[in-house]
């Protein structure tokens, strides 16, 4: 988790708030070309699986630009906050929220994951979709997601894996390290964003070491459900 987007003296929180506040106004675009709109079909799932536990509160953790919580709205009984580190990416979002049918239950708010600014309890779900590999700490993100939950509270962590088999999976790896870096500094001016992008990956613990870093912060029926190839993984636990 030392991969950090820039070569710089300052923390990779400071460098990921950089980043995103760099890109931000790209960033919608790049990830529907990038993706190929596959990113919709992720959340998609992701909502499915909040439609299950219909929380009536949910916090929504590298909001950035708002996609997630737009999306997870209608599943959700009474409350949402969406939180990013980047005001750049958090104020498109806020744009997004107002201008939906759902801006009266919706807040949005600059807050760092690693310390969350909320009660212990807080929330019934806690949502992060492509943000876990940018903490700098991640077992302290994860243990403020543990803080945050109520009893029996559920959290769903969307993150790109590394797929390790077929023909398909390893045309997909040249895509993702070598063509998507290129369109991504030629979009959004960033020389270093999206090449950032998949060193992150790489570094990501994923799969079944992803789900021992939630157990080790005392989540319980942790689960994952690999996708498109296991390009992307979703991973459930509970409080």
């Amino acid at each position: 988790m030392s991969v950090t987007p820039y070569t710089s003296s300052k923390s990779k929180k400071e460098q990921v708030t950089q980043m995103f506040d760099s890109i931000s106004g790209k960033y919608d675009l790049l990830n529907r070309t990038l993706s190929m709109g596959i990113d919709r079909i992720w959340r998609a799932r992701v909502v499915r699986e909040i439609q299950r536990q219909s929380p009536e509160s949910l916090l929504d953790v590298a909001t950035g630009t708002g996609d997630l919580i737009l999306a997870a709205a209608p599943a959700v009984q009474k409350s949402l906050v969406g939180l990013d580190i980047s005001p750049g990416m958090l104020e498109l979002g806020k744009q997004k929220v107002e201008k939906s049918a759902f801006h009266s239950r919706i807040q949005m708010q600059v807050g760092d994951a690693e310390n969350l600014p909320f009660n212990e309890g807080s929330f019934q779900a806690i949502t992060c979709a492509f943000g876990v590999r940018n903490f700098e700490n991640l077992q302290a993100g994860l243990s403020e997601f543990y803080r945050t939950l109520s009893p029996n509270g559920k959290t769903y962590v969307l993150e790109f894996s590394r797929p390790t088999q077929g023909v398909l999976a390893a045309l997909f790896l040249f895509y993702f390290r070598h063509i998507l870096p290129k369109i991504g500094r030629l979009v959004s001016k960033d020389p270093t964003a999206y090449t950032y992008l998949p060193q992150s990956v790489a570094a990501f613990p994923d799969g079944e070491d992803f789900l021992n870093e939630l157990r080790q912060v005392g989540f319980k029926n942790v689960r994952q459900h690999r996708m498109t190839l296991g390009v992307a993984t979703l991973y459930i636990a509970e409080k």
